[in-house]
């Protein structure tokens, strides 16, 4: 396989994690009987750009299907996150009724809600039907396609040339990133700004946060590699700022190369002097995660087997990607976890893929009253932690098994 950035041939591995089915891929209880698709997940680095990616085996149209159950709006933490982007972006750019907001993966419109509110016209583009759905159902104006320089040529045309292009944790979604990151420089005015936020690579390398690879993440990203993709696409990177979202995360902004072009801030050099120090350009970098990796799957299932030894009852919580990457890597099923609490009834009564572990609703955690919890977001924990505080009346306690396995 060749870079998907630049093409050149990538010969540096970063992870294997055997196989399993995309990450999202739940399970309906009819289908239990049927056969899922289990594909290698593979992860390598490019040593020309440093992009840090999946090995292909599956397509973004069978991964972002109709039946997508991934809505931003079941997280409170990530509402509010949203709702202090939209605050901070309306005042530092000066957004109002004259301008034009378009987001890149709007999801259910957990983002443009906000947005609206301020009496802003809006745009978002979401190609999963499911949360194109939930978004329309707001009041939002939805497009329901795949983001790139054709579809940013038509929207333009459309008169949706935009002064803010927002885009939360999907440029690490796309397979043709490059088609994708062209389409914001035709889209925004000459005047525009567009932002990227995704998990950075330094945290997931620092963190072993291994569980955030799986097949709908196609890249994992530095500024380093981030700001040769934009340059190569008609794109400069003026500011970049730190995030706790995600387990650690960047907001970074852009511009058209060709535009009337903001001072590119401290903030960037820094940014890449950091990366520069850790190591991101240095082979020997990426040899930690694997092994580290190993670790966290041992300590998870010796935890897990010494439960069940004891007669104590393990459930978890939280039915995200990143838990099918570490439950699947360690092959548990639910024997050893029973099932798995989830907030979005999209997903309740469904199984999670490949461990085929039931998802049911919060509410059987009061009825089951479980030993331990298992948090699968681990990003989420103190979200989680108040929502489950009912817990310390049957002396349940919480667990995380990144970066290191902790019961609390």
């Amino acid at each position: 396989m060749n870079c998907r950035g630049c093409a050149a041939p990538l010969t540096l591995p970063l992870i294997d994690l055997g196989t399993s089915p995309p990450s999202n891929a739940y399970v309906h209880a009819d289908r239990l009987e049927q056969a899922e698709q289990w594909v290698p997940l593979k992860v390598a680095v490019c040593q020309q750009c440093w992009l840090v990616q999946t090995e292909d085996y599956t397509s973004a149209d069978s991964l972002f299907d109709a039946e997508y159950a991934y809505f931003s709006s079941f997280s409170s933490t990530w509402l509010n996150h949203a709702e202090r982007y939209v605050a901070e972006m309306s005042e530092r750019f000066g957004l109002n009724a004259e301008s034009r907001v378009v987001e890149v993966a709007a999801n259910d419109g957990y983002l443009l809600q906000y947005v609206a509110a301020r009496g802003i016209p809006c745009l978002g583009v979401e190609p999963t039907r499911s949360t194109a759905q939930a978004a329309r159902e707001k009041g939002l104006e939805i497009r329901e396609l795949f983001f790139g320089r054709d579809t940013a040529t038509q929207l333009r045309s459309e008169g949706w040339g935009a002064d803010l292009m927002a885009a939360n944790n999907v440029l690490a979604h796309v397979p043709d990133i490059n088609d994708f990151l062209a389409g914001f420089a035709t889209l925004l005015k000459p005047t525009g700004v567009a932002t990227f936020e995704f998990p950075q690579l330094l945290t997931l390398m620092a963190g072993a946060q291994f569980d955030t690879l799986y097949h709908e993440h196609y890249s994992y990203l530095s500024l380093t590699a981030v700001q040769t993709l934009c340059e190569r696409n008609g794109l400069e990177v003026f500011d970049v700022s730190q995030l706790s979202t995600h387990g650690g995360s960047l907001r970074v902004f852009v511009q058209r190369k060709d535009g009337q072009r903001r001072a590119v801030l401290p903030a960037v050099q820094q940014q890449l002097q950091a990366e520069l120090a850790a190591g991101v350009k240095n082979p020997e970098y990426y040899a930690t995660l694997a092994p580290a990796a190993e670790r966290i799957k041992h300590d998870l299932l010796r935890f897990l087997l010494q439960a069940k030894a004891d007669g104590k009852r393990v459930v978890g919580y939280g039915a995200a990607a990143k838990g099918n990457t570490l439950l699947n890597y360690a092959g548990v099923k639910a024997d050893l976890l029973s099932w798995v609490a989830d907030a979005n009834p999209h997903k309740q009564g469904k199984f999670l893929p490949g461990s085929r572990i039931p998802i049911v609703a919060p509410a059987q955690i009061d009825i089951d009253k479980p030993d331990y919890v298992l948090v699968l977001p681990w990003n989420l924990l103190h979200e989680v932690s108040q929502q489950l505080a009912q817990m310390r009346l049957w002396d349940g306690r919480f667990v995380i098994a990144v970066p290191e396995l902790k019961v609390l």
